[in-house]
């Protein structure tokens, strides 16, 4: 099972551009809607929002996709 997270988390991920960082601004435990897409999300497999330290874009991913960090 995927390590879990909640709001506040500081955490990193790998994006096309290299290694990102950012913080966890939402714990989706029900489907919802991203950008036009449904994310599927359950109490099992959450998604997190995440908010980039440096650009301050929003993304969205699974637990398994992302680490925590020090901070």
């Amino acid at each position: 099972m995927a390590q879990r997270f909640k709001v506040g988390d500081h955490v990193t991920w790998n994006s096309e551009a290299g290694q990102v960082s950012g913080t966890v601004t939402k714990v989706h435990t029900e489907d919802f809607d991203y950008k036009g897409h449904t994310r599927r999300a359950s109490n099992d497999t959450p998604q997190y929002e995440i908010k980039s330290d440096k650009t301050e874009h929003i993304a969205a991913h699974k637990g398994s996709a992302l680490r925590k960090t020090g901070q």
